[in-house]
Parts: C-alpha cells; sequence; structure tokens
C-alpha cells in the first residue's frame, strides 16, 4: 500500500502542520480517509467548501466545462467567463460594476492594492491589527500579525495599523496620502472578531471625507457564510472595492477584485495567465446558483443560531467566549487551541485554529443538524 504520507514529506515543502489524517474522498460535510471513515469538516477547505464535498451540480458543471474548453487567455473573449462577470457585478453591491478575475484571495487582494493606488495616486493604506489579507508580498504587507511578516522584510512600504473597532484611532491616521482603508468585516484569522457596525459606518464617512478608498476583505465571509450573501449587507455598505475568493468556485481556485464605475485601469497594467479561465468560471457559476436556488444565506443563519444554541446549553468551563455571525464561529478558550484540535480530530472532527487560543468552525453550509450536534458533543467531550 503507498505510504502517501511518506511521499509528501519526502517532496512536498515543509510548510504547513500537517494532521494525522489522509483526506481521499468527501461527500456533503463529510471526508473519508484511506480506510473508509468519516470526519465531519467543520473546516470545509479554510472556508472553501461552502457547498460541502462533490456537490452534484458542481461536479456536473465543472465535468461539462472539462470536456468543452478548458482554459482560454484573456486576449480573446469567452462565454462562460462573460457570464461570470455579469452574474457577479449582479450578486455584489450595487455600486460595484467591473470585475477583475484572478485566482485566488491574495491575487484578489494584491489587485486591489495596486488598483488603488493607481486610482488615488496615493501611496499609502490603513489595514486592521489582527487582520489577514494573504501571503503574497503585497498582501502579507497587508497583514499585521508578525509571524506571517517577519521572515520576508522589508515589505511594501507604506503600511499602518490600527486595532479594529477603535474609530478614533483610524481618524488619527488617515490623512491626504493615504489611498485605503482595507478591512474585514469578521477577521478570520485574527479569531473570528466581527467589526461594529457603527465602527465600519465611520470608516465609510472618513475615507469620503479624507479621499480614501475603502477595500472591503470578504474572501473568507463571502458567499453566504455569514447569513447574508455578502457580510457588506449586515453593515448597508456599499465599498470602493470588494475582494472575494475561497467560496465562490466551490472548491475551484478563483478569486475576483470587484470594483466601482469610477475606476480606470487600461490595458497592460495588470493581468494574470489562468485567471478567468472557463473551467473555474463555469464552477462558480454553478456555485453561485446553488447559493441562491438553496438559499444558504438563510441556511448558514440558522444552522449558525442552532449551533451556538447548542454550544450554550453545555457546561464549556474551558471556554472565555463564544463569537458568530452565521455559520463563521469562534470559540475562544482559556488555553492554546491546538491540544483541543488534535483531541478533536481524534474523535473524526476536523477544525482549525484561529490565532493560538480560538477554535474557528467553517462547516460547510450544507451541514445537517444531525451532524452539529455530533460536533457539539465532542466540543463538550473536549472543554468541559
Amino acid at each position: 500500500m503507498t505510504d502517501y504520507k511518506a511521499l509528501e514529506q519526502q517532496y512536498g515543502l515543509d510548510l504547513y502542520p500537517k494532521r494525522d489524517l489522509i483526506a481521499v474522498r468527501g461527500e456533503g460535510a463529510l471526508i473519508y480517509n484511506e480506510k473508509g471513515e468519516a470526519y465531519i469538516d467543520c473546516a470545509a477547505g479554510i472556508g472553501v467548501a461552502s457547498l460541502g464535498h462533490s456537490h452534484p451540480k458542481l461536479v456536473a458543471a465543472i465535468q461539462k466545462q472539462a470536456a468543452t474548453l478548458i482554459t482560454c487567455p484573456n486576449i480573446l473573449y469567452n462565454d462562460v467567463r462573460s457570464e461570470l462577470l455579469k452574474k457577479l457585478v449582479e450578486v455584489t453591491p450595487a455600486n460595484l460594476t467591473q470585475a477583475y478575475l484572478c485566482n485566488s484571495g491574495t491575487e484578489a487582494n494584491e489587485a486591489a492594492l495596486k488598483f488603488a493606488r493607481l486610482h488615488t495616486g496615493r501611496p499609502n493604506f490603513i489595514t486592521a491589527m489582527r487582520g489577514f489579507h494573504g501571503r503574497t508580498m503585497g498582501s502579507v504587507s497587508a497583514t499585521f500579525t508578525k509571524k506571517y511578516r517577519e521572515a520576508f522584510e522589508p515589505l511594501v512600504p507604506g503600511f499602518d495599523y490600527v486595532p479594529l473597532n477603535k474609530i478614533e484611532k483610524l481618524e488619527a491616521v488617515v490623512n491626504d496620502k493615504t489611498a485605503a482603508v482595507m478591512l474585514e468585516l469578521v477577521q478570520g484569522e485574527g479569531g473570528v472578531n466581527p467589526s461594529q457596525v457603527d465602527y465600519v459606518a465611520a470608516a465609510r464617512e472618513l475615507c469620503n471625507e479624507r479621499g480614501a478608498l475603502l477595500i472591503i476583505d470578504e474572501i473568507q465571509t463571502g458567499f453566504c457564510r455569514t447569513g447574508k450573501f455578502f457580510a457588506c449587507e449586515h453593515f448597508d455598505l456599499q465599498p470602493d472595492i470588494m475582494t472575494i475568493a475561497k467560496a465562490m468556485g466551490g472548491g475551484i481556485p478563483i478569486g475576483a477584485t470587484m470594483l466601482s464605475a469610477d475606476f480606470n485601469v487600461g490595458p497592460g497594467l495588470h493581468g494574470t495567465t489562468f485567471g478567468g479561465n472557463p473551467l473555474a468560471c463555469a464552477a462558480a457559476l454553478a456555485a453561485i446558483d446553488v447559493y441562491q436556488n438553496e438559499d444558504l444565506a438563510n441556511r448558514a443563519s440558522e444552522l449558525g443560531e442552532y449551533f451556538e444554541t447548542r454550544l450554550k446549553e453545555k457546561e464549556l468551563s474551558q471556554v472565555r467566549a463564544i463569537r458568530r455571525l452565521g455559520l463563521m464561529i469562534g470559540i475562544e478558550l482559556k488555553q492554546k487551541a491546538q491540544e483541543k484540535l488534535t483531541q478533536m480530530l481524534d474523535n473524526r472532527i476536523i477544525a482549525l485554529p484561529a490565532g493560538a487560543n480560538v477554535i474557528r468552525m467553517l462547516p460547510p453550509l450544507v451541514i445537517e443538524k444531525e451532524q452539529i450536534d455530533r460536533v457539539v458533543e465532542v466540543l463538550q467531550e473536549c472543554l468541559a
């Protein structure tokens, strides 16, 4: 029998803290190992598999497109790409009327930073402490946490960081050299920390007053995760730029940078080889169709409330706080989370950290209540 762990250890770059699980198959909210044992997946590919694994409509769309046309450069028009561009403008905030298609969240954020400098002629950016925007050089420069940054310094200059939800701190740093303020409406990697409504409103007003743009990073919160199609809807917010990825393709890599109408980015100023390829576009169209027609935003809201209610029924003495928006849940512990995540995996539950002491739950939006009940049972065993 092939030793897949040994192959990855020998030939792969050792960048990831591996779990003791070989995933070979998925269906719905379940992942199966090579022995056929089922695990409830509350990581969803780090917020990617919101439709669950191997959703039949997604599989059918990918198979059909793979047999038709897989790749098409952006120097040519394409039927599937054009349909996705139209659909993205329809589902995102009304002022966002242009889309740039790419392959990932960090690429979407790189484009947002470049477009903001180009549009404003200003060099600087303000982002939030504990925020996370990606791993490439611009995106990691926008990310506050030292462990992601220090090994790669010097980074892109011009970034300042302020605490989330402190309006006076934001007011003190936005000036005539600020190209944009860039925020997550819920900080995912930073501990599932929601932005406050008054803070977001103040950020929007402050950017308007001082000529800066407001970039909203919806890479983890987008596509029904928070109980709305996009988290912007919780805040009645229209950003100048919005970045999206993760769940957009249901598991196929794709991202986008959405822009308001007044952006003018001319030919040759930015580009991508694989971005907007027909296979990824077909997957995204199929995924969005399921999000809309199966009303997964309301399902995320209802299941998130059910999950939180069940958790609060239990005596979880090791829990300091539970934070939630939709089916995006952070369980803050009184100790480090890694040992508990290992215990959960031993009980066939896959979950994520969010900082040192937060368990992050991002289950597929198609998870069943009975599966949530099992997750809560395991959490009780681990955290009581």
